[in-house]
């Protein structure tokens, strides 16, 4: 017997649900946006290449990729709120560093202990869900409010990228950097006092077997990609060695999840219909939405007149595309829910993979111009803004109840790795080129710029395409 709940859900009950969630999410945005309008700043700052600037970007996911899982799983066991707070209270510790280093591997280690802001959203989604369990219509909820996040984390990164870009131009760069780190002490106590704590958790004992074994495997990984991007590092056998090891080690770590009772991830969720694309394009969207940040603003900030491509962009004119950008994506974020009960979740997932798609695309011919550049990232955003708020949700209404967080951790582990990755394949695309193109300076190259829109464009088509092997009916409040 099939009984269809109902969807229709009070913006009261869905207020409810939120609550001071939102502004942790105003936080997250703030960090996510207020930095890239002066990377190239920091790159001369450190003394370092452009280039290496990816180098950045890459650390702080690969911690993000390391304490995910970790996190996830001992919200689910003690509380969502309270690994809320320890992580709130690291990503506040590190960002105390930045301000006060000129130290290129000081920066970097701070830099990624920020990453533990990662683990907001995962663990914002899964609350949401156990906050939700006794209401009609538990999907849309969670869709909504995880809309209504990725709204409040985009506003974040609008107006974090607004001022960043304005400040950058006023004042010296270690008062820019100390804004965002009195921001991060707000939102703990805005957590520690706002914030309700989960209703129901499993308990239970810490998998440190599978922590460690995995953490082994994205070290490896990580760290091999990180040995690629050095002189001689793609000809090295130890580079590719490391790779290779971090693969492997993923073999141990699912064995021993298979038979373990209680697993830091239940790896059998990777052969669900509906939840095995779903990673899956989480991996491939990580490639656009974390690897191409970094390439994005560095090419608009290129002089055209020195380098012959670029917009030749001041601070404060790149963080208007990105203000414009992540405008999109809360109007992505806040459509998909609509979409979806037009339709269905799955197909307007497909339908936003291909956007990013499109949009990336669309740099190969058209990238001369202010306007073309934001054309095509409205586009994009559009269908990030979606597939932002999309992922979680739709791996928590997927998940075993006992692994909400864990299932919405694994989007942005997963995710978390596509980025890696790709931060990886971009900074060597963008170095490499340098010497190819024959430009001197500390600029990336054209040709490198043409492969990071290429590989974006590619990935995200190729998410559409797994999407439709998932059940039509899936991430919905149908039960049989």
């Amino acid at each position: 017997m099939t009984r269809t709940v109902p969807t229709r859900v009070t913006l009261g009950a869905l207020a409810g649900v939120v609550g001071f969630l939102a502004f942790v999410e105003f936080t997250s945005g703030v960090l996510q946006g207020y930095y890239t309008p002066m990377l190239s700043d920091i790159a001369r700052h450190l003394g370092i290449h452009d280039a290496d600037v990816n180098w950045l970007e890459g650390s702080q996911l690969m911690l993000s990729a390391l304490v995910v899982p970790a996190f996830a799983k001992l919200g689910d066991m003690v509380g969502h709120k309270r690994m809320l707070l320890i992580s709130t209270a690291l990503t506040a510790a590190a960002a105390f560093v930045l301000p006060f280093t000129a130290s290129f591997v000081v920066f970097l280690v701070g830099w990624a202990l920020m990453g533990f802001y990662v683990v907001w959203l995962p663990l914002e989604i899964a609350l949401i869900w156990s906050r939700s369990r006794a209401m009609e219509g538990r999907s849309v909820i969670t869709a909504r409010a995880a809309g209504m996040l990725v709204a409040a984390l985009e506003t974040g990164a609008i107006l974090g990228a607004l001022a960043g870009g304005a400040l950058i131009d006023m004042l010296p760069l270690w008062i820019v950097l100390l804004v965002p780190a009195v921001l991060i002490v707000v939102c703990f106590f805005v957590v520690l006092f706002g914030v309700e704590e989960s209703p129901e958790l499993t308990g239970g004992r810490l998998d440190t077997t599978g922590i460690v074994l995995i953490s082994l495997a994205l070290i490896a990984f990580t760290g091999g990609l990180s040995l690629l991007r050095l002189p001689g590092g793609v000809t090295s056998f130890w580079s590719w060695g490391m790779v290779v090891i971090g693969i492997l080690l993923v073999i141990p770590f699912v064995r021993w999840e298979l038979r373990h009772d209680d697993p830091v991830i239940d790896v059998r969720m990777f052969r669900s219909p509906a939840l095995g694309p779903v990673f899956l394009t989480a991996g491939l969207f990580g490639v656009s939405v974390l690897g191409a940040q970094a390439p994005l603003s560095t090419f608009a900030r290129t002089d055209p007149g020195v380098y012959g491509y670029g917009l030749g962009t001041t601070g404060f004119a790149t963080s208007l595309i990105i203000g414009i950008y992540l405008i999109a994506m809360i109007t992505g974020a806040l459509l998909f829910p609509v979409v979806a009960r037009l339709l269905t979740p799955r197909a307007t997932l497909i339908g936003a993979s291909v956007l990013v798609g499109i949009g990336f695309l669309l740099f190969l011919p058209l990238h001369g111009t202010y306007l073309q550049v934001i054309v095509n990232m409205v586009i994009v955003g559009l269908g990030s803004g979606a597939l932002v708020a999309a992922l979680p949700a739709a791996a928590a209404s997927a998940a075993p109840s006992t692994q909400t967080s864990v299932a919405t951790g694994l989007t942005n582990s997963v995710k978390t790795v596509g980025g890696a990755i790709a931060s990886c394949v971009f900074g060597i695309a963008l170095l490499n080129g340098v010497v190819a193109g024959g430009a001197s300076g500390t600029a990336g190259s054209f040709s490198g710029y043409m492969t990071v829109w290429i590989v974006c464009g590619v990935t995200a088509l190729i998410a559409a395409v797994l999407l439709v092997f998932v059940p039509k009916q899936a991430f919905t409040d149908t039960r049989v």
